[in-house]
C-alpha cells in the first residue's frame, strides 16, 4: 500500500490498534499528507482526537481509544498514571476524571491538550503492561491519582480501596511520598497517617475524628479479638481494651451478599458468646447525628467499665499480603 489511489480507507483500521493512528504512521502507509485534515472535516469519516492523532472510525472515542491516542501523542516512552491507571489496576473508588494522565521524560517536548494531561519527570519509574497499555507501577499510579484530588473523603476512599484490593501497600505509598516530593501531597500524607493508625475506610476516618472531639479515650482501630483459648472471634473497627468495648461501623456496602451476611452474623454471635459489648453505628449517623453516636458510646463505655471485662485479647490487625 504505497499509492494513495490504491488505499481502501476502511481497511486502514485493521493496521492500527483501537483504530487510532498518528499522522506520521498514516503517511508511512501511503496516505497523502493532506488526507487526514480532509477526512476530519464534517462528513469525512474520521475524528481528530489530539494533534496529529486520529480516530479512523469517526464519531466519539471510547475511553480505550482516548488512552491509545494519549500514549501515541505523548510518545513511545510515555506511561499512563493517575486515576486511569489506578482504575485499571482495580481501584474501584475513583472519581470521574476526563483526563488521561501520562508521565514522560523531562526532555520530551509534548504538551497537555484536550483530555491529555502530560507530566514531565526526571525520576525513573517502573511500569507494567495492563490491558495492553504501559502503566506506571501501582503505588505511583495511586499516588498520582490522590495528589490531584483535594477532597479529603475522596482521597480516603481511593487509598482505602487500593489497600483493601491489594493494589499496593502502605510501605509502597510511603516510599513514593518520600521520593517524589511533589506538590499536592499534604492530603495524602494526612490520610496515610490515619491508615498507619489503623483506619481502613472513609467511615472509620469520620469515626476517628468524632472520637477525638469527644470525652472518650482514644480506642485502637481495626483490632483482632481472640478468646480465652486463642480462637479468633472477629476483627472490630474500634476497641477500648481497658473496658472490653467494641465499636462496629456497619456499612451495607460490604454486607449485600448472603455469604457476607452469614459471616457477619457469625462474628456477632462469637462476640456475644465471649461477653463482648458491641456498639453498632451506621456510617450515615456519623454525619447526621454525631451527638447521639457519642452519647451511645459514652453510655456503653460507662456500662462496660462497671461490668466484668470479657476474657479476650486484642491485637492490631493488618490485611495479609
Amino acid at each position: 500500500m504505497t499509492r494513495q489511489s490504491a488505499l481502501d480507507y476502511a481497511l486502514l483500521t485493521t493496521f492500527f490498534p483501537d483504530a487510532v493512528a498518528t499522522w506520521r504512521d498514516l503517511v508511512r502507509l501511503g496516505v497523502g499528507k493532506d488526507v487526514p485534515a480532509r477526512r476530519c472535516r464534517p462528513g469525512g469519516g474520521w475524528t481528530r482526537l489530539l494533534t496529529g492523532t486520529y480516530l479512523l472510525t469517526g464519531g466519539q472515542p471510547t475511553r480505550r481509544q482516548q488512552v491509545r491516542a494519549a500514549l501515541l501523542r505523548a510518545g513511545p516512552l510515555a506511561v499512563v498514571t493517575g486515576v486511569e491507571a489506578a482504575r485499571r489496576y482495580g481501584v474501584r473508588r475513583v472519581p470521574n476524571d476526563p483526563y488521561v494522565h501520562v508521565l514522560v521524560p523531562s526532555g520530551q517536548h509534548v504538551s497537555s491538550q484536550s483530555f491529555l494531561l502530560v507530566e514531565r519527570t526526571n525520576r525513573p519509574w517502573q511500569q507494567r503492561l495492563v490491558d495492553g497499555f504501559p502503566m506506571a507501577a501501582p503505588a505511583r499510579a495511586v499516588l498520582d491519582a490522590v495528589r490531584r484530588e483535594q477532597r479529603l473523603d475522596v482521597v480516603r476512599g481511593m487509598l482505602a480501596d487500593a489497600l483493601q484490593q491489594k493494589v499496593c501497600d502502605v510501605d509502597a505509598i510511603a516510599a513514593e511520598l518520600r521520593n517524589l516530593r511533589l506538590r499536592g501531597t499534604a492530603v495524602p500524607r494526612a490520610v496515610l497517617q490515619e491508615v498507619r493508625e489503623g483506619v481502613r475506610s472513609v467511615a472509620e476516618a469520620w469515626a476517628r475524628a468524632l472520637i477525638r472531639r469527644s470525652s472518650l479515650p482514644p480506642p485502637q482501630w481495626n483490632v483482632e479479638l481472640r478468646g480465652r483459648s486463642g480462637q479468633r472471634l472477629a476483627v472490630v473497627d474500634a476497641w477500648w481494651d481497658d473496658v472490653g468495648l467494641a465499636w462496629e461501623i456497619d456499612s451495607k456496602e460490604f454486607h449485600l451478599a448472603p455469604a457476607d451476611f452469614a459471616r457477619t452474623m457469625s462474628r456477632h454471635s462469637a462476640l456475644a458468646a465471649a461477653g463482648v459489648l458491641v456498639v453498632h453505628t451506621l456510617p450515615s449517623m456519623l454525619r447526621k447525628d454525631p451527638a447521639r453516636v457519642v452519647r451511645d458510646l459514652v453510655g456503653a463505655y460507662e456500662w462496660a467499665g462497671r461490668s466484668r471485662r470479657p476474657d479476650v485479647t486484642g491485637s492490631l490487625w493488618r490485611p495479609s499480603a
